[in-house]
């Protein structure tokens, strides 16, 4: 299973580079390979400073070796070995109108002291972060999200979209990331669900992100903005930063298995304001954003 989630996240970074280099224009992703002192490695590309794309990276890693103590206080086990492989992705357009996008799907392995498999899992998911509100996008990003998972069982999209808008909630802030989208973890075989199911339901999920996604970008980069609304996408993008090095689990993890901090903290924008007691004004555009934020709704 192992060998082949890694196989089918090193073409997913393929096909969504692609496809986001042809949305763009202009700018190319850049390549990085690493490797991980402890073992394994990964593919970092990042794309900056293009037409549409202001910084955004698609990176795979797949890293093994023994369980950092942090993890194994997290996992409530032992010393054992591990493997974890995933694909992250995170796209901070230029243009306020677009929104922020993030991504994630992964596999775990835990194993005995004789190599055995003694725990698996699936996680992952994808989720909408606006600056400026259209509803249809979000009802366009969440319909995508639910005819993938409806392909597979009618209760998964319900069940995930609510622990999406439970996960991505800045608690200090006492408000949504984003719009949300899907969120799932610890996705173990079950009598209903084996792992060659899941493996099936989180690659359907994650071959529909070009699809929730490129048609939102389509729309709206080549809408007019004033410096104004620019500035409120900088405020905005302070909250992202907040949550990602706040509550983020990938992060952390990332932090605490001595993962490649560059890959890890590809995800912050390179233009953020964090302004003291900013308060949108009432009626704006902007407050209309915030009331949203507050409480999560049915988008389908």
């Amino acid at each position: 299973m192992k060998d082949k989630f890694y196989s089918y996240i090193q073409n997913l970074q393929d096909q969504i580079v692609a496809g986001l280099e042809a949305v763009d224009g202009v700018a190319k992703f850049r390549e990085d390979i690493w490797e991980r002192p402890e073992g394994g490695g990964g593919r970092t590309r990042v794309i900056e400073n293009g037409q549409v794309f202001e910084k955004g990276g698609v990176n795979i890693s797949a890293v093994h070796g023994k369980l950092p103590d942090s993890m194994q206080k997290l996992f409530n086990v032992g010393e054992a070995d591990f493997f974890a492989c995933g694909l992250s992705l995170v796209i901070h357009p230029k243009n306020p109108m677009v929104p922020t996008v993030h991504a994630n799907w992964r596999y775990f392995e835990m194993y005995d002291d004789n190599g055995n498999v003694i725990n698996s899992w699936f996680g992952g998911g994808q989720d909408l972060t606006p600056y400026y509100l259209f509803e249809e996008d979000g009802k366009h990003f969440h319909q995508t999200c639910k005819t993938a998972c409806d392909k597979h069982n009618p209760e998964f999209y319900p069940k995930y979209k609510k622990q999406c808008d439970a996960y991505f909630w800045n608690a200090h802030r006492n408000e949504a990331r984003g719009l949300g989208g899907l969120f799932f973890d610890y996705c173990k075989e079950t009598e209903d669900m084996k792992m060659e199911d899941w493996y099936n339901f989180v690659t359907e999920v994650g071959n529909s992100f070009l699809e929730a996604y490129v048609p939102i970008v389509e729309k709206r980069k080549n809408l007019p903005y004033t410096a104004e609304q620019r500035t409120w996408q900088e405020i905005r993008r302070g909250r992202y930063v907040e949550f990602n090095l706040v509550h983020d689990k990938g992060t952390l993890f990332g932090l605490k298995t001595n993962g490649r901090i560059e890959s890890i903290l590809m995800s912050l924008p390179p233009h953020v304001q964090w302004v003291y007691d900013h308060h949108p004004e009432v009626g704006s555009e902007e407050e209309k954003l915030i009331k949203v934020l507050e409480s999560p709704i049915n988008w389908v």
